[in-house]
């Protein structure tokens, strides 16, 4: 018997040791024993969720150490990321376009390239249940955060407002992010924000089911009038019934949400990313709902911003 029971625990060891060996051979990339970073955002959005089980779920599959950073959103993830003080980070299309380009709020081009088309996120304009404010074109001399310096939330807030016809200069905007938007409106220092995120945002949830909330619309005609005069990067669409208590759909505008990196990082170290994200893809989506729709027939889609020539070798090897 102790014989039996010794050749039990050394077949045993050997297969853990087998794992640990499979484990560390999956890894194409040469990954050091550095901190990775994820450039993720508000705390209360999808952003820092997503990338916090991102990074906890690398660090586990790949033996290494990554970790999600609160940023102001798009545009500081972008810089973060051209730099090199993240290694990946989360943008939406239009600001990731003008990084790439070098217009818009970037004075020169940044070198990013993107990995992954993600999920489409959703514009959120938010005001008190009780306030008098129906519209878009209401919005002139009230108080409202047109969201956080540097971030993408500020990029489609401006870009609407000029496309409902409403001079920012006569809207009293605190620059709040998610976090401290949500603040004032508890509080009721600020008549309503902006955001732009996934569906459903956990910070908005939570605010509608503690007062009432609602959300403006967003007229078809400012969607197209906006893609006429930028990067095309929007389309139409609606917050769906039952989402943050809504009793009917939304009129609103989506923009895409890409995974970002620099063009500099090296191809296998973009496959281990991508790899380890399409594989953890149900898991992740059980915490967060926006990981479900990763899918990887969509995600090759990334335009106008370029894709990640690992990226590329990564979706073909899937299709064979």
């Amino acid at each position: 018997m102790r014989a039996t029971g010794r050749r039990v625990a050394a077949g045993v060891l050997t297969v853990i040791a087998m794992l640990a060996m499979s484990a560390c051979a999956s890894r194409a990339g040469e990954w050091t024993d550095q901190t990775y970073t994820i450039a993720g955002g508000s705390p209360t959005g999808v952003y820092y969720d997503y990338g916090g089980r991102i990074a906890d779920t690398m660090s586990e599959a790949l033996d290494i150490t990554m970790q999600v950073e609160q940023t102001a959103g798009s545009l500081d993830n972008l810089r973060r990321v051209g730099t090199g003080e993240a290694l990946l980070g989360f943008a939406q299309a239009d600001a990731a376009a003008d990084a790439e380009m070098g217009t818009g709020a970037f004075d020169e081009a940044l070198p990013i390239v993107a990995i992954a088309r993600l999920y489409d996120e959703y514009l959120h304009v938010v005001v008190r249940g009780d306030s008098d404010i129906d519209s878009i074109t209401d919005l002139a001399g009230a108080t409202v955060s047109l969201g956080a310096r540097d971030s993408g939330v500020n990029v489609i807030a401006t870009r609407v407002l000029d496309a409902a016809g409403v001079d920012i200069d006569t809207v009293d905007d605190p620059q709040l992010g998610l976090s401290d938007s949500i603040g004032a409106m508890r509080s009721g220092s600020i008549d309503g924000f902006f955001w732009v995120g996934g569906l459903p945002t956990p910070g908005i949830e939570e605010l509608a089911a503690t007062q009432p909330v609602r959300l403006l619309p967003i007229e078809r005609t400012w969607v197209t009038a906006v893609n006429e005069r930028y990067a095309n990067a929007y389309r139409t669409a609606d917050l769906p019934v039952g989402t943050y208590g809504l009793t009917e759909s939304a009129p609103t505008m989506a923009v895409p949400n890409y995974l970002i990196t620099a063009s500099s990082t090296p191809d296998a170290v973009v496959r281990d990313v991508l790899s380890t994200l399409f594989d953890a893809r149900q898991r992740i989506a059980t915490q967060v709902p926006a990981a479900a729709l990763l899918d990887r027939r969509q995600a090759i889609f990334t335009s106008p911003v370029d894709l990640h020539p690992g990226a590329v070798g990564f979706y073909r090897g899937m299709r064979e």
